[in-house]
């Protein structure tokens, strides 16, 4: 385990990993998803636009997150990298417009010299499951 950040605690459980990263984004903990996401961190959606890891950040000066579970993980680990799969369910508010979603989430872990940072996350949506 390694702290970095604001004692922000990075492990090398990809699974913790994911939780911690699930946790920032509900409570909007900014500083958290700053020192969890690579410099080079991507997010892909649904409809194909790409955020960098100022955009993602940025976000919640518009968005919040009502609710966030996931479900199904599968973790596939590697020398210097984690792929975590997931079904996560979230409801959340957008510019004051409420949204409910269900998707299934694909992230890259990647593990540097001074811990496993979050390189890429990549979202589906599926119907109710």
């Amino acid at each position: 385990m390694h702290v970095i950040g604001d004692n922000v605690r990075v492990t090398d459980d990809a699974h913790q990993l994911q939780q911690a990263f699930a946790e920032a984004e509900l409570h909007a903990d900014t500083s958290t998803l700053q020192a969890l996401l690579a410099d080079d961190f991507r997010s892909i959606g649904d409809q194909g636009y790409m955020l960098d890891k100022g955009q993602w950040l940025g976000k919640f000066a518009d968005f919040s997150y009502t609710s966030l579970q996931s479900f199904d993980v599968e973790v596939s680990r590697y020398d210097h990298a984690a792929i975590v799969r997931y079904v996560q369910r979230s409801s959340s508010v957008w510019r004051g417009q409420e949204m409910a979603l269900t998707a299934r989430v694909s992230q890259t872990w990647i593990e540097q010299p001074d811990g496993w940072r979050l390189a890429n996350i990549q979202f589906s949506t599926l119907g109710e499951i």
